[in-house]
């Protein structure tokens, strides 16, 4: 039976009520996007142009670079341009696409962080076999299924989500679509597709995390047979991996892994993920990376060089 619903159009109370708040906040939050669609473009183009960047380490990283700014541009345009309006409308299907690229790009990058923490593991654990073990059809594999596992999550998250009735209210306490707001306007109860999303946002975010740590701590284990400048070296790229991981997964268990909620922290909390934390990645892995830097300091010399 189709599910019927009274409700088209949703209407998002924003991050502030207060007009002053939200328009510096635009003026903050507009320039805070155009950095994290320059920067990952930046790291995509600077690893694709150049040969010395073609180990899978960072054959990854301009995979993750581009899932930021998929993850990214699902919310922050909508987001920035409400910040100007009084009324910040979305229909309802631009609600539900939104949330499923939003869990996509999400999850994929769960993923992705998961792949790179094995690609580390391997050449510092297993350096001898690291080319065979992570050849580049095995990469692409890796690759390949960090998205597939991102679509097939966010096709259950959205499965469950359509077949809920929307008979109103229509104003949805935040400031982009997501479950557990939407889930609060459904006019049946929830209990069960709550679980449901606990299990496969929360508690999988939990399972990734603790793999990415102990991953992390066999490697830390390990480097204590290494030579001092080996230990150096390898502690500087799993510094930027696990900065990373934290600033990403801390704020997706704080919201996912308990009870859904409508505080104004949450939508600080959700902020920093959306908006910040795709800003800061390529920061992160620049400002630590001297062959990153070299790359993109040969780009920039060749291009001037090429006027």
């Amino acid at each position: 039976m189709a599910v019927k619903n009274n409700v088209t159009q949703l209407l998002f109370t924003g991050l502030f009520q207060d007009p002053e708040a939200e328009r510096v906040s635009f003026v903050v939050f507009l320039p805070v996007y155009m950095a994290t669609m320059l920067g990952n473009g930046l790291i995509i183009l600077t690893v694709n142009s150049s040969k010395s960047l073609s180990s899978p380490m960072y054959f990854f990283l301009s995979h993750l670079s581009l899932v930021e700014i998929c993850y990214s541009s699902t919310i922050v345009p909508k987001f920035i341009s409400g910040l100007l309006v009084e009324n910040k409308t979305i229909s309802l299907d631009g609600c539900m696409t939104q949330i499923f690229f939003f869990h996509f790009f999400g999850v994929a990058e769960i993923l992705l962080l998961t792949v790179m923490a094995y690609d580390r593991y391997v050449a510092i654990c297993k350096p001898l076999h690291y080319m065979t073990i992570m050849s580049r059809p095995v990469c692409q594999m890796l690759v390949l299924s960090s998205w597939l596992g991102g679509m097939f999550h966010s096709v259950i998250q959205i499965l469950i989500t359509v077949q809920l009735p929307f008979c109103g209210p229509h104003v949805i306490d935040h400031y982009f679509c997501d479950l557990h707001p939407l889930f609060k306007l459904a006019c049946t109860d929830t209990f069960v597709e709550g679980i449901i999303v606990l299990a496969n946002s929360g508690l999988f975010s939990v399972i990734s995390f603790l793999f990415l740590i102990s991953s992390y701590v066999v490697i830390l284990v390990h480097l204590r047979n290494q030579s001092a400048e080996g230990r150096r070296k390898a502690l500087s790229t799993c510094a930027s991996h696990i900065t990373v991981v934290l600033l990403f997964f801390g704020p997706a268990i704080f919201l996912y892994l308990r009870p859904s909620s409508t505080f104004t922290e949450d939508k600080l909390v959700a902020v920093f993920y959306t908006v910040v934390t795709p800003m800061l990645n390529p920061i992160i892995y620049t400002l630590r990376n001297a062959e990153v830097k070299n790359a993109m300091k040969g780009l920039w010399t060749k291009k001037q060089n090429e006027k």
